[in-house]
């Protein structure tokens, strides 16, 4: 007698009643041969000017290296946002079609924009998996509601569920890079040290992917593996190390206008863009550099000259692991992809911040205030952003910026690198137009995988994008595709066949209102000569190609900015921001920024504690950073609270420390005329003190929340982590009255300014 195992029906080899009777089986491993390496590398927020190798100045000598060795697209464009452009590289479909319209910390209540990529397009880890490949992911992620992103979860769309056999990295749009928010695989871990010990993310980052594939290929070196590195330069905060810093000081001194001339000179030297490109003029908003104030000029230089060094120093740190791959004897049979996910930002506004978390309360940088602290920026004290000036200036030789649909937000660097398919091609140029779902298409063909049509038993939809593998070797190779729908926050815009029609949407307006230009690309590469007024009836008809589109990829409904009822989804039952009552029972894991309380209305803490006999010190409560933030802690035996408001400090100091035993804090937030707040501090039912909060933050930094401890310091009395060593039984946050409508819409506003700043 035989039968089948229900667990194996497809068992190869025979079961009878003992194994004496029986035939044994292995199937085969999933060990795909003669497949590459692949490693996807994505910058962040940089332009299409701002590496060495498309025109800059800044030095990026190991990514030129990959240019010079490989190739480099010019016709390259993104959805001109973080989230989307994540979503199309690694799912191969449009950003509306898998309900990514904006960034992933949204859900609209539309199925445009839900924050989470439906098993319906699997990623091009889910597939490479499956087909043998060892898949890991550091960095980045922001592909999931920022409101899952806490211990608590749910997981099913952080990167180990999206096909990612390892993670190191951080799951928002934006992180500290001396104190960041990390999770390691599906837990939130804390940074392995600090920036006095000199530590900085992206080595970190670098660090883990050297040491992921490095265990990857010791082990089972006939894997192939796929690494996805997603860097946080150079989105802000720009940060880098001292030395880095040091070496970029004066070196932009001559101002926007004239650096950016410079670099769409070297653009033309250099054969980046046609040599009958013009330079687009100024952006409206962008003053000239001469009429700047000196302050205006001192804190614009300085801006710049941390970018710069962030830059640089991610270069550095992406030399160090290609120089890991040509070490291993890697780097011949490795595809290496770099890209940029959207143009430079426009976020920093026209002067710049040295504190972003300014520009998500709507309050101005003062700029003779700001010039107060140059040295801070770019350092642990600072969470700054470039003025538009320069931004434009690393879009050169483009208008405009990230999130709009012109060619400042959409084109951008495409590097490939793959010495056994290149030889004879290294250093070339490719021109087609080429879209980021293209990425996706590349790597499965690349690795000779075709998209398949169920992963784990869901129907997938069909791919968007087309492969580039036949331009590898083939100069006049055009892939195939003759459309190509943007959409971004209400901008839109079209390309087809060379011709391009674009609108900058004007938030509040109707969308009839809109003006719509059009440009031909393959004459006009920077989209200066509008040809709106010359060619009315190709402008008709590519506008009702767009709605023809839209209809198509899922685009509608067209919403202002990120649109929708912000509360409505994040207020639902199960999400841990849906309260107005929070009991914590520490140790408690980090809480992400998303998942914690309301920080601008009526809040109450109470904590439940024991002091240890001998005293101690610690943070009780912590959120924010040493920018802005508050920290309720046991300071030299003092219970202290201190509100941080963009280095200006409210604080109160109980007079007596705390005897050891068992003791009740209570603070109590009280709002007074908007903005302003009252603080009170009780313990054991006595007032300690009272402070006024001449700024009450409706947002206080992307950077959460800890109990019992401090991710990153709130002042400068102590270092993190500063735990406390007493008992905690219970810490209580309440939100003390139900939010008006008033409250409802300035949290919204001010939430979606930084989410679109986290992007």
């Amino acid at each position: 007698m035989t039968y089948r195992h229900p667990a194996e029906p497809d068992f190869g080899g025979s079961i009878g009643r003992t194994a004496e009777e029986s035939t044994t089986w292995w199937p085969e491993p999933a060990l795909p041969t003669g497949k590459p390496n692949i490693v996807l590398m994505v910058l962040d927020d940089t332009g299409f000017a701002h590496l060495g190798s498309y025109g800059s100045t800044i030095d990026t000598p190991n990514i030129d290296r990959l240019a010079m060795g490989g190739l480099r697209y010019t016709g390259f464009h993104t959805t001109a946002l973080c989230s989307p452009t994540r979503a199309c590289i690694l799912t191969g479909r449009n950003h509306h079609t898998v309900q990514m319209r904006a960034i992933s910390n949204i859900d609209s209540g539309f199925p445009n924009m839900r924050g989470a990529l439906p098993r319906s397009a699997a990623t091009v880890a889910e597939v490479l998996r499956e087909s043998g490949y060892a898949t890991m992911c550091t960095g980045k992620w922001h592909l999931a509601p920022m409101s899952e992103c806490s211990a608590a979860g749910p997981f099913q769309n952080w990167p180990l569920q999206k096909g990612f056999d390892r993670y190191y990295g951080f799951l928002q749009g934006e992180t500290d890079h001396f104190y960041p928010e990390l999770t390691h695989d599906n837990h939130i871990v804390d940074p392995p040290a600090g920036p006095e010990d000199g530590y900085h993310f992206t080595e970190d980052m670098v660090d883990h992917s050297i040491r992921m594939v490095r265990d990857a290929t010791s082990l089972v070196p006939e894997r192939p593996f796929f690494l996805y590195m997603a860097f946080g330069a150079t989105h802000s905060p720009h940060q880098a190390p001292e030395d880095y810093l040091e070496k970029y000081r004066g070196r932009f001194d001559q101002g926007w206008d004239a650096v950016r001339e410079e670099w769409f000179g070297r653009q033309l030297e250099m054969g980046v863009i046609p040599e009958n490109t013009q330079l687009a003029p100024r952006n409206p908003g962008v003053r000239p550099w001469a009429e700047l104030s000196a302050d205006e000029q001192a804190l614009a230089c300085r801006l710049q000259e941390a970018f710069a060094a962030m830059l640089d120093h991610t270069d550095a740190q992406i030399g160090r692991f290609l120089g890991f791959l040509e070490e291993v004897g890697l780097l011949d049979d490795t595809l290496v992809i770099f890209m940029s996910d959207n143009g430079a930002s426009q976020e920093g506004g026209p002067t710049g911040v040295v504190d972003e978390v300014r520009y998500f309360n709507g309050v101005p940088e003062n700029v003779d205030e700001a010039v107060k602290h140059l040295d801070l920026i770019g350092g642990p004290r600072s969470h700054s952003n470039i003025p538009w000036g320069w931004a434009q200036a690393g879009n050169s030789p483009l208008k405009w910026y990230k999130q709009n649909t012109h060619g400042g937000g959409v084109r951008d660097p495409l590097i490939v690198h793959w010495p056994e398919k290149l030889k004879g091609q290294e250093g070339q140029f490719r021109r087609p137009f080429v879209h980021a779902t293209d990425v996706a298409a590349t790597i499965l063909d690349a690795a000779g995988i075709e998209p398949p049509s169920e992963v784990a038993g869901v129907a997938q939809m069909p791919f968007d994008g087309v492969s580039l593998v036949p331009t590898l070797t083939d100069p006049e190779a055009q892939p195939d595709r003759s459309v190509q729908y943007f959409e971004m926050l209400g901008h839109r815009g079209i390309w087809k066949e060379g011709w391009k029609a674009v609108t900058r949407h004007r938030f509040g307006s109707s969308f009839d209102d809109d003006r719509w230009e059009l440009y031909h690309l393959e004459h006009d590469y920077s989209e200066r000569e509008d040809l709106a007024a010359n060619e009315p009836a190709k402008l008709e008809e590519l506008i009702a190609l767009w709605w023809e589109e839209a209809e198509k990829h899922g685009v509608l409904p067209l919403q202002d900015g990120v649109g929708g009822d912000l509360f409505g989804g994040s207020q639902r039952a199960g999400l841990p921001s849906a309260r107005s009552r929070f009991v914590y029972r520490p140790p408690v894991s980090h809480i992400v920024s998303n998942a914690c309380p309301s920080a601008g209305r009526d809040f109450s803490i109470t904590v439940r504690l024991t002091q240890p006999v001998g005293g101690g010190d610690g943070a009780l409560v912590a959120r924010g950073t040493i920018n802005a933030g508050f920290a309720l802690l046991v300071l030299n035996g003092h219970v202290v609270f201190d509100y941080n408001c963009f280095r200006n400090h409210s604080r109160i100091e109980a007079p007596t420390p705390l005897d050891p035993g068992a003791h009740v804090i209570e603070l109590q937030v009280v709002r007074g005329a908007d903005p302003t707040a009252e603080a009170v501090l009780r313990v054991d039912g006595q007032e300690q003190g009272r402070t006024p909060i001449p700024l009450l933050l409706r947002i206080l930094s992307s950077t959460g929340m800890d109990l019992g401890r401090s991710l990153a310091p709130i002042t400068e009395d102590y270092a993190p982590p500063f735990e406390y060593p007493g008992e905690i039984e219970t810490i209580v946050l309440d939100l003390t009255e139900a939010a008006t409508e008033q409250d409802l819409e300035a949290e919204a506003d001010a939430e979606a300014r930084a989410s679109m700043t986290r992007q």
